[in-house]
């Protein structure tokens, strides 16, 4: 795909992304629990505040539209927007997100977070596949390894899954999540492909500024489905009696909601970020690795049980995690040698 920025800019942006992800991966489940064992119900809700944070993206979207249009003054070029095919497409992939957003904050409603994550090791699988017949992703034996490394991670997590079934939920409600959150983890294993695929197609050099545009319609398109929901489920009448319920109190109720909103927005511009910088695979790769950090993290703020399971889940995410970067690192050492080969054999005389 073509994009108007430097590579050391595209690096940064890379770096950012990454950072974005993890803060999003690890602490949008880590507050969406803390939503449900104090008192909360409602997956509608939940689903909503995973795009609901969109309107951050018009701050910093206002302001390059500010920059460019003075910079179009000056050099009386056009101003350049979403294009109407992109703009479909992303409006599209978001009213599959905010499908995804609902099937996710089910199962995360019914399950621990050590077993609810899960979904972002089962994932990579879908990914890969999908990545494979969209977008045409070419595998080395570094990659290939790390995806069979984190599938196998997330195989030996699912051992002692159903041993740590919370107290009071029923096996029909349980095994129902378990199956909603495959569910949501094979739906997002095909959507990050096609963001990618719609960088791929559009008509127009894709910055990033027309990817925070694009993340923007995706949230738009994503609330909006979830916001459907929430009104057949009378889920914005609830929320009042259910704030004054909620047992850390009702302004921690709405600091909860909030800051579910602002995290889950950090996943949005993450992911979306590392697919225009790098592609929709390095997505899933990442948030697999960053399947057993928020295991860690389960542990530590929910006591929830750190079996060995989780410790081999942990070192096997590490060791593809290197196994990957170790292949890009070595793919571009090779594509920057060609070039001085070449050089040496036309300097032969």
């Amino acid at each position: 795909m073509e994009a108007q920025v430097s590579n050391s800019t595209r690096k940064l942006l890379l770096v950012l992304s990454i950072i974005l992800l993890t803060i999003g991966a690890c602490g949008g489940p880590m507050i969406m629990r803390l939503y449900f064992i104090h008192g909360g119900h409602r997956e509608w809700l939940t689903g909503w505040l995973q795009t609901a944070g969109w309107p951050i993206m018009l701050i910093p979207l206002i302001a390059s539209y500010f920059n460019r249009r003075n910079t179009i003054r000056r050099s009386k070029t056009k101003l350049v927007l979403l294009e109407l095919r992109t703009f479909i497409a992303a409006a599209i992939i978001g009213l599959l997100v905010g499908l995804s957003n609902h099937l996710y904050s089910f199962g995360i409603k019914h399950l621990p977070v050590s077993t609810a994550a899960l979904i972002l090791a089962t994932q990579l699988v879908f990914t890969a596949f999908s990545a494979f017949i969209l977008v045409r992703q070419k595998f080395n034996a570094y990659t290939i390894n790390a995806i069979v490394l984190l599938t196998v991670g997330s195989v030996v997590l699912a051992i002692h899954a159903g041993s740590e079934k919370p107290k009071g939920e029923s096996n029909k409600m349980y095994v129902l999540g378990f199956v909603l959150t495959l569910s949501s983890a094979a739906l997002t294993g095909v959507l990050f492909p096609l963001v990618e695929l719609a960088y791929l197609k559009a008509k127009q050099a894709i910055t990033y500024t027309l990817v925070m545009e694009f993340q923007l319609v995706l949230g738009l398109f994503a609330t909006v489905c979830s916001t459907v929901g929430m009104i057949v489920n009378n889920d914005f009448k609830a929320i009042p009696g259910e704030a004054r319920e909620y047992q850390l109190g009702e302004a921690k109720y709405y600091v909860v909601l909030v800051c579910s909103a602002i995290v889950w927005q950090c996943f949005t511009v993450g992911f979306t970020g590392i697919i225009f910088c790098a592609s929709s695979l390095l997505s899933g790769i990442i948030l697999a690795v960053l399947l057993p950090v928020t295991e860690v993290l389960a542990v530590i703020f929910y006591h929830e049980k750190f079996q060995a399971e989780k410790g081999i889940a942990l070192a096997l995410s590490l060791w593809a995690f290197v196994s990957h970067f170790y292949g890009v690192i070595k793919h571009n050492n090779k594509k920057h040698q060609i070039p001085e080969t070449e050089m040496s054999l036309n300097a032969a005389p």
